[in-house]
């Protein structure tokens, strides 16, 4: 006689990290909704194709409100994937009982806290009567300071220090280290590129895929390099 054993198949799970915009609301909701119309009206496409978490810890809302944030949100093409900050058990079970609202992210790992040793860079929207394809930045980017610029490339003539950040609609250029964060194609462009003339990012991000510090090669490291999407990857060299 013959046995036959069947090896029975164990579920894998994995657990994957992803980033994502996080929106924290300051009451009263209403003026908060109302600056954020006032930036969507500047670049309508911002959170296009962006995964996004609310996070409500400063904010005390009942589970009803909360389901009205939520669909105000995606109203405005703002699709919440998780919650955070709520408050109390009781709170999260509300939340999480309120059928249609998403889950609660636990243990979620936000970007450092740097102190900032001078107003931060903010670049709104240009000019309406001189419409601009490119910002150039002629200072390093210190510490703690953030250029934000949607509506098109970014060059920086200097460095961008330790905890800084770069934000583009378009690609962007850095004449200096990159020790910072470069996020190019903000807003959904996956032509996007990001060029440097030597690597030490914290974080590459080009459209909605990026990689961290771990993620990028040492032989890349303290040389010139760009990044660009290919395929649903980002793709590091290095510049000859």
């Amino acid at each position: 006689m013959s046995s036959v054993v069947r090896q029975r198949q164990s579920l894998m799970f994995r657990a994957r990290s992803y980033m994502a915009f996080v929106l924290t609301p300051k009451p009263p909701i209403i003026d908060w909704l109302e600056s954020l119309d006032a930036g969507l009206e500047r670049s309508k496409s911002f959170f296009a194709g962006h995964p996004v978490a609310l996070d409500l810890s400063e904010v005390q809302l009942s589970s009803n409100a909360i389901a009205h944030l939520v669909a105000s949100l995606e109203e405005r093409n703002i699709r919440v994937l998780g919650i955070e900050g709520v408050g109390g058990v009781g709170a999260v079970d509300a939340a999480t009982g309120q059928a249609g609202l998403p889950p609660i992210l636990r243990g979620g790992r936000g970007t450092q806290n740097f102190e900032v040793p001078e107003p931060a860079v903010a670049i709104a929207s240009p000019p309406e009567k001189q419409p601009l394809a490119s910002l150039l930045v002629e200072d390093p980017v210190r510490s703690g300071q953030s250029v934000v610029f949607i509506e098109g490339d970014i060059t920086v003539l200097g460095s961008v220090g330790s905890g800084a950040e770069i934000v583009a609609g378009g690609s962007i250029h850095i004449y200096g280290t990159l020790r910072g964060r470069a996020m190019a194609g903000a807003a959904g462009n996956a032509r996007a590129r990001i060029f440097c003339h030597r690597v030490e990012a914290e974080l590459l991000a080009i459209d909605s895929y990026y990689k961290t510090a771990e993620d990028i090669d040492e032989s890349l490291r303290r040389g010139p390099a760009q990044a660009w999407l290919e395929g649903g990857t980002l793709k590091i060299s290095a510049l000859n």
